[in-house]
């Protein structure tokens, strides 16, 4: 099996790509070096080039607030480089496995997202990873689409290096404590990827680790296990407004990857690991 992976120098790729090295698997880490995924001509010269069995595309434009602003550029990456991708896969008959958002839902729900609840974006981020889903489930029998959330790895900025940054310069820190979800370890993510792309089992999955918090609770929890003295005021939603609209609810139900899979440890443990 020949493996090709987009966004490698970012958080997940960097560790797919040791995931998949790991386990022998052939694979190529590509990053905007090697091709720009906007630029459908390179892409397919690249793809077609490398003749891959799988390909895992975690390049995405992933800045939400800037997406707002960058609304053009952001629905080329995510949305029609995507829809390129799925294209060129069609071609050459190769799987795709798409890594996806927990923005793609409103956060109106109560209780745990699954895999078929309508997805309702309410930023722009959230509807051009939901258009690329929908491009990949129009042009493709055999896929994965992985929607994950609130990532952090040892590649690349996340929540976690924010807050150690910012422990360090300050005593006391307001962080939003009315938004809930899942931290996803990039590290313990990876394997789980490699597992999936080995088999027959395509659709729409949800993977993040397991247990759920406010980011007000994972900044004390970071804090805790660094050893590090800063006070969290808790904020609401409200209090600190953004560019683009947060759904306050993303917790996803891990069901269908734990009946076909197997789903990821306690995102503290998680934390525990990446912070040591």
């Amino acid at each position: 099996m020949k493996v090709l992976v987009t966004g490698a120098n970012g958080q997940l790729g960097y560790d797919v790509i040791k995931a998949l090295q790991k386990q022998k698997i052939e694979c190529f880490g590509a990053t905007r070096n090697d091709f720009d995924i906007t630029d459908s001509k390179a892409t397919e010269n690249f793809i077609r080039k490398y003749m891959p069995d799988v390909v895992i595309h975690c390049a995405a434009y992933t800045a939400v607030d800037k997406a707002e602003d960058e609304q053009d550029l952001c629905y080329k990456v995510n949305t029609s480089a995507t829809e390129g991708i799925a294209e060129i896969c069609k071609k050459i008959n190769a799987k795709m496995l798409y890594i996806s958002t927990d923005y793609v839902f409103d956060g109106a729900k109560e209780g745990f997202y699954e895999v078929e609840d309508k997805p309702n974006p309410i930023n722009i981020y959230g509807k051009t990873k939901l258009l690329g889903e929908e491009a990949v489930q129009k042009t493709l029998d055999r896929y994965f689409i992985v929607r994950i959330s609130w990532v952090f790895g040892e590649h690349g900025n996340n929540f976690v290096k924010t807050m150690l940054r910012l422990g360090a310069e300050r005593k006391v820190l307001n962080v939003v404590a009315d938004q809930y979800g899942s931290p996803t370890y990039t590290a313990d993510l990876a394997p789980l990827l490699v597992e999936m792309i080995k088999t027959e089992k395509y659709g729409i999955y949800h993977a993040t680790n397991e247990g759920v918090c406010n980011w007000a609770e994972f900044a004390e929890k970071i804090f805790e296990v660094a050893k590090m003295d800063v006070k969290v005021n808790r904020i609401t939603t409200s209090e600190y407004p953004t560019k683009a609209k947060r759904p306050l609810n993303s917790r996803l139900s891990k069901d269908k990857i734990q009946k076909n899979f197997y789903i990821l440890p306690e995102w503290i443990d998680a934390l525990k690991r990446y912070i040591k």
